[in-house]
């Protein structure tokens, strides 16, 4: 895990020290670039996981080709006994150089051979090319810039940034209030863009030219697995022992997220069956109890016998990470459960370099309680467009906000599709001016196939939610305390095996994540689990009208909204005004001001 850089214009070398050290905290190991021939700058920051020797450094060379790289390939052993059946040979027991050898062997396909989480460029000095690629489901960032004829890559978009002028861009800032984070390929930047998700590239030296190339999505075919459940079940279950068993391989100490819920208690179950000492495992504890799960991860713990601690989360540092937020994150980001990941990361990093999640459970294995309320809501459209129009009417005189603005939207939207749509960004939008600017149609088509509901909206998710905020989320906040990260559930083969189960397999009579569920009682008892389903987040709507009042109402000011583009300032004030009054429940709206506030700020 390492944060990287390059530029195919020769900059000065305090400049390239600047890009580097910007990013620091995503490799404190080691950090070093090299200058190959005045064509192309590498850079790198090393966080040591596989090989510590000082041999696998990079910028590293191997044949005719360098590369910098970011990430883990977690197959790489059998990658690298291929190869050596074809008469390559190593000097080192990386991934990095077995990257370098496929290349070789494969050429751009290298990258179909590869199971992991990666962004990479590597330079090939016979071709005169930069080939790099970034993983399927975008667990590892790749931002870059197109400008003068030159080519500028890096791990994160600030790094670009030094020793430029950036413009913002307008319609990225109205993404991010709509959604919460900027969706690829945009950034923050106007001129800097993020290599899409399961996407290659290449850009020739001599011509200047770029061109990308998507290598791997989620079918949208409506064709589905003929397996028996059992049969179904058996395979998951290898699937997970496997991807689980790739990600304990490292040179360090490996912990494991337990949040208590199914996908975390998953993972940390089929780690501790793996190992014969017990797994170490982390929690985060909430002062205030309605928002505290880590009864359920010590219960979870205590059975598996893990090595568990709790980290004690308060509200003053809470403050801090919401002022660090810029530093780590790059770009505004507003999934407030952002802070009580870097809560987690910070402590656990105290204790393991690498740490296994449960991430992409609910995503692959329709997990969300919003894929209950849409199968609910959907039912609204067999009512006629006159008699609905009345219905909204009939909301929007209520005095409460909810029901007066968003609930004759989605009462109105055109059909099921457009209202998924809808309620995945934010639909309570009335202090938006333009509230058409932060659209982002582009994956709509995936809600628009010939798969059934469930399965047209799990693929949306797949490819905006858990690409653009889940998977931001994780990367930032690990990689801000020099911890990696890795979510076995993310393992393509295991998206792609969900993608082709029947929807009952996964969602059978209410019941959100069927087959995982089995799976996981093969280890620990059901009864553990026989309670609501909660989320990851910390009590943001109560502390900002209690202990972080005075911070809401330093930050949000008419002086500080008026850096703002395409919000109405009066509104924003009543509505927090509002909130603060505990008159209405407004904390998301004010979580993204601060969020976008904060960062304006420092940047």
């Amino acid at each position: 895990m390492c944060g990287i850089y390059g530029n195919t214009k020769i900059i000065p070398a305090e400049l390239v020290e600047k890009k580097l050290a910007r990013v620091r905290f995503r490799g404190p190991d080691f950090s070093h670039w090299h200058n190959y021939n005045n064509k192309v700058i590498f850079g790198h920051n090393r966080l040591a996981i596989v090989d510590l020797d000082a041999r696998s450094n990079q910028p590293f060379d191997y044949q005719h080709v360098a590369i910098v790289y970011n990430g883990e390939v977690y197959n790489f052993k059998e990658i690298r006994t291929e190869l050596e059946q074809q008469g390559f040979r190593f000097t080192t027991t990386s991934d990095t150089e077995v990257i370098c050898a496929a290349y070789i062997a494969y050429g751009k396909q290298c990258i179909e051979h590869f199971n992991g989480m990666f962004a990479f460029v590597i330079y090939d000095k016979k071709e005169n090319i930069l080939f790099g690629a970034r993983d399927r489901t975008g667990q590892k960032p790749f931002y870059y810039s197109l400008r003068n004829q030159h080519f500028e890559f890096a791990s994160q978009p600030s790094q670009i940034a030094i020793g430029t002028s950036p413009e913002l861009d307008e319609r990225a800032i109205a993404q991010f209030l709509k959604w919460d984070y900027i969706s690829e390929p945009k950034s923050i930047y106007r001129d800097v863009s993020k290599l899409r998700a399961g996407y290659s590239f290449s850009y020739d030296l001599q011509h200047k030219t770029f061109a990308d190339h998507k290598y791997w999505d989620i079918s949208t075919e409506n064709q589905f697995s003929s397996m028996s459940f059992p049969e179904a079940k058996s395979t998951l279950h290898h699937l997970l022992i496997d991807s689980v068993k790739k990600r304990m391989v490292a040179d360090v100490p490996v912990g494991i997220f337990l949040s208590g819920g199914v996908d975390s208690s998953l993972i940390a179950a089929l780690a501790q069956a793996s190992r014969d000492a017990p797994v170490r495992t982390f929690c985060v504890k909430f002062e205030e109890e309605t928002f505290d799960e880590s009864k359920y991860a010590r219960q979870v713990a205590n059975h598996l016998k893990t090595d568990h601690t709790e980290i004690h989360c308060n509200y003053q540092e809470g403050i801090e990470m919401i002022e660090d937020l810029y530093k780590y994150f790059d770009e505004p980001f507003a999934n407030a459960s952002a802070l009580p990941s870097l809560l987690l990361a910070k402590y656990t990093r105290q204790h393991v370099t690498v740490a296994l999640s449960g991430d992409a459970g609910d995503e692959n294995f329709l997990g969300y309680k919003r894929y209950d309320k849409i199968l609910d809501r959907s039912k609204i459209f067999n009512v006629p467009r006159g008699i609905r129009q009345l219905i909204a009417l009939g909301y929007s005189l209520s005095p409460n906000r909810n029901l007066r603005y968003a609930r004759p939207k989605g009462i109105m939207a055109r059909d099921v599709n457009d209202l998924y749509y809808q309620k995945t960004a934010t639909m309570d939008d009335e202090w938006i001016t333009n509230r058409t600017l932060g659209d982002n149609k582009e994956y709509f088509h995936y809600l628009s196939s010939q798969k059934p509901l469930l399965e047209r909206i799990s693929d949306f998710d797949i490819k905006t939610y858990l690409i653009e905020d889940v998977n931001t989320k994780a990367d930032r906040s690990t990689m801000a305390y020099s911890l990696e990260g890795r979510s076995p559930l993310l393992d393509y083969r295991i998206v792609e095996f969900a993608r082709s189960l029947p929807t009952d397999f996964k969602y059978y009579q209410g019941n959100k994540k069927h087959i995982l569920k089995e799976v996981l009682y093969e280890y620990i008892p059901k009864e553990i689990f026989d309670r609501k389903k909660a989320g990851f987040a910390m009590p943001l709507r109560l502390w900002f009208r209690g202990k972080l009042k005075n911070y809401v109402l330093d930050l949000l000011t008419a002086e500080n909204l008026r850096e703002i583009p395409n919000i109405n300032i009066q509104k924003v004030l009543k509505m927090s005004r509002l909130h603060i009054e505990g008159k209405e429940n407004n904390y998301e709206m004010i979580w993204r001001l601060l969020v976008l506030i904060n960062w304006m700020r420092n940047n």
